[in-house]
């Protein structure tokens, strides 16, 4: 395991929050909690063996939170001076005391165990920040310029993000962790077109962004990608010259790659609790599995399986602790096709005492020192079977269908329950065997009707840890890292539509 990173200790953050936290009880709040982030960021570019582009910034501030006549007050700021910390304190609290007349329930936390003096590191081999930028360079315009070798290749693209994020969080309970993630989020892409069929399109890597270091884009993290990037131009030409699917009803194949998505949007924001409950609703809906629906809704097929967790390895919702000093945990979500459980924050947790219970499961955050901590989603994966088949055998197991690789475009409405994806590739499936890819597909359901026809997952061996960097929530806005495991499954007669067709309507 790494140490913290020892120009964030060098940093004055227990000093400043000994200065706040001080300050809010002298002026008798109910809870008070500090944090203080530092979180650096790298974005690299190329295109066609040329780099496009480099950035890094960094975002350093400290926050203090409170309760005070049952509401909450928040400020934020970036000095780093303790009188800075001491008017952050103030300013909460005042801003509490004027949410008090507009607080129709008093806010209370669920309790939480004493975490005291807590150090958590995620799990990586190197530090990409402490790579030179050249090297990080080199190693994009290697991959498009190789990939532009290619005749079948007319464009080539690679870009990755990396983060390096500490955090040290404080509260009045005597509460203190600090803790440091790293993350990268590296693709290529190449693009082509058919000039006969006038059709131009693209393919991308289906490797996912993972909490990983540098190690992650140099093989040893558990992707081959130059196996990976000497598939795409062949890929691409067969899509490129693919027949347009014929729209109606198929088994679906789906690979974990794309699979991620829908779990996403359909599973993970629909059991954030804040939405079932209605209180978000601004950004993307509310949801349609509602509290009232708790151990009833047949979410899904009886061999469907859902857990949310924050502990897993290389996840990308993975810490030690959340931002209100809750240790992060796993639980069940779906069990048995059922809706069994929610993602929560302490101040839900107190109102529903019979969720988890009557504690938070970890699942407060807030993507910088700026905003105040909401519920966030947790790495919310499918279960494989213990004894569950390969992709082969599922693909077997289907006289006419469609295996599906890679995520692309989605849409969901704002209940969470009637959507529609598309994929990287789409391949035919005619007894049992692949046929080669067609194009211009995308699978259409609701949330209870897909879940419902998933007749089979797969074992251990097809399970993939999947996720995105860039999940939205929230007004003002808030982005969050979160991944989603899970196996390749087989889905029955799955309607399909032709996107070429349906766009001409």
């Amino acid at each position: 395991m790494h140490e913290i990173d020892p120009g964030f200790l060098a940093l004055p953050h227990r000093q400043l929050a000994d200065a706040a936290l001080d300050r809010a009880r002298s002026l008798g709040v109910q809870h008070a909690d500090f944090r203080f982030e530092r979180i650096r960021y790298q974005h690299i570019r190329a295109r066609d063996g040329q780099l496009q582009g480099a950035s890094e910034s960094e975002d350093v501030g400290l926050a203090v939170r409170v309760i005070h006549r049952g509401a909450w007050g928040f400020a934020s700021g970036v000095v780093l001076d303790p009188a800075e910390a001491v008017r952050l304190a103030e300013t909460a609290v005042a801003t509490a005391e004027l949410a008090s007349a507009m607080t129709p329930s008093p806010v209370e936390l669920a309790p939480e165990p004493v975490h005291a003096d807590e150090t958590w590191v995620s799990s990586y081999d190197i530090d990409p920040f402490a790579v030179p930028l050249d090297e990080k360079v080199a190693l994009l315009t290697g991959w498009t310029a190789r990939l532009l070798a290619d005749p079948r290749v007319e464009h080539a693209s690679a870009a990755v993000q990396l983060v390096l994020e500490n955090k040290f969080y404080a509260d009045l309970d005597g509460t203190t962790t600090t803790q440091q993630r790293v993350r990268v989020d590296p693709e290529a892409e190449v693009y082509g077109s058919n000039a006969e069929r006038g059709i131009f399109d693209s393919m991308r890597t289906i490797a996912p962004p993972a909490g990983r270091g540098w190690e992650y884009l140099t093989g040893a993290g558990g992707h081959d990608w130059d196996e990976e990037l000497a598939t795409l131009p062949e890929l691409l030409e067969e899509k490129l010259h693919a027949p347009s699917v014929e729209a109606g009803r198929y088994d679906l194949v789906i690979h974990p790659s794309n699979l991620w998505l829908t779990i996403h949007e359909s599973i993970g924001h629909a059991t954030e609790l804040d939405r079932a409950l209605g209180y978000e609703a601004n950004y993307a809906g509310t949801s349609f599995a509602t509290l009232d629906k708790l151990g009833s809704l047949q979410y899904g097929s009886p061999i469907m399986h859902v857990t949310g967790d924050r502990t897993v390895e290389h996840g990308l919702a993975t810490i030690g602790y959340d931002d209100e000093g809750v240790a992060a945990q796993s639980w069940d979500i779906v069990k048995d096709g059922v809706l069994v459980g929610y993602q929560l924050d302490r101040s839900m947790a107190k109102l529903h005492p019979d969720l988890n219970e009557g504690r938070s499961n970890g699942c407060a955050y807030a993507d910088s020192p700026g905003h105040i901590p909401i519920q966030r989603m947790a790495n919310v994966s499918l279960q494989p079977a213990v004894d569950g088949p390969s992709t082969e055998e599922l693909i077997a197991d289907v006289q006419r269908g469609l295996y599906v690789v890679g995520d692309r475009s989605w849409s969901i409405d704002m209940q969470r329950y009637n959507f529609q994806f598309t994929g990287q590739r789409f391949y035919l499936i005619e007894d049992g065997q692949l046929r080669g890819q067609v194009r211009d597909v995308a699978y259409q359901a609701t949330t209870t009707d897909f879940w419902g026809s998933m007749s089979a997952v797969g074992g251990p061996n097809t399970w993939v840890l999947g996720g995105a960097f860039n999940c939205g929530k929230a007004q003002p806005g808030q982005v969050a890292s979160v991944s989603h495991g899970c196996p390749t499954a087989l889905f029955r007669e799955v309607n399909v539509l032709n996107t070429t067709a349906e766009a001409g309507h």
